[in-house]
């Protein structure tokens, strides 16, 4: 990391409305986005619990909440259970091609299927080509698009980030009308098999949140590892006060 590293700002927002728990207010720190960034101070920001959004890094910085958990696998050590093996067979007749991240109208115009879908009323059902862009796009990120299809059908994308020893996963968006393919489950499984080839250490999946339901499933992937007061730990290792909400 360069010397200039250390004059990196960051900024707290005013308390709004939390995206996953309807009884919640939610804060979050966000880095300086004029400042300009690399792969090492990326990768240093993602390890200390921050996620991309758009061109925007951020993490929560919720006073009286720490439901947001920054997971991560380390790919090397993951096992498959059962149901994940089942659904890697039942999808090995997709293909799957990487390319640098940019739009794509069919890209978009499944994002817009899945959104409309799988998350009715959720704020993002009614994107428009910038929307999409401003959420799943940076100038700055070594970026990543992994296309999954059958036979020329394109089924499912994931939003890749490449850090310095591991991937980032973004974002990924799938045909609903194939729900007996788990695609999301399937995008990951893949996800952990590329950094296993590529040599990383680990697959980031943002925030696991066991109080929401869309975002409870990462813990499925086992082992995980979550970021507990600046220090990644096992799941398995940990008690139910490493969890504790702050009372303030």
């Amino acid at each position: 990391m360069d010397d200039q590293s250390h004059k990196l700002r960051f900024f707290i927002t005013s308390p709004h409305s939390c995206n996953y728990l309807d009884d919640r207010e939610a804060t979050s720190v966000f880095a300086d986005p004029y400042f300009p960034k690399d792969k090492a101070l990326y990768s240093r920001l993602v390890s200390s619990g921050f996620r991309r959004s758009g061109e925007h890094l951020y993490k929560p910085h919720c006073m009286n909440c720490s439901e947001c958990v920054p997971v991560r696998i380390p790919v090397d050590e993951f096992k498959m259970r059962r149901n994940q093996k089942r659904t890697w067979k039942i999808n090995q007749d997709l293909s799957i091609e990487k390319s640098k991240a940019t739009f794509k109208e069919d890209h978009f115009l499944l994002y817009q299927k899945y959104q409309s879908e799988r998350h009715p009323n959720g704020g993002m059902d009614n994107s428009s080509r910038d929307d999409y862009i401003e959420f799943l796009l940076a100038t700055w990120s070594d970026s990543y698009l992994y296309e999954f299809r059958l036979g020329d059908k394109l089924v499912a994308v994931s939003v890749v980030d490449e850090l310095e020893d591991a991937y980032s996963a973004i974002y990924t968006f799938f045909d609903t009308d194939l729900q007996q393919r788990s695609l999301g489950k399937f995008a990951i499984l893949a996800l952990i098999e590329q950094s296993k080839l590529d040599g990383f250490s680990s697959l980031y999946l943002g925030y696991w949140i066991s109080s929401c339901d869309k975002m409870k499933y990462k813990i499925d992937y086992q082992p995980i590892e979550c970021l507990i007061d600046e220090e990644w730990k096992k799941f398995n290792t940990l008690s139910l006060n490493d969890f504790a909400v702050d009372q303030n």
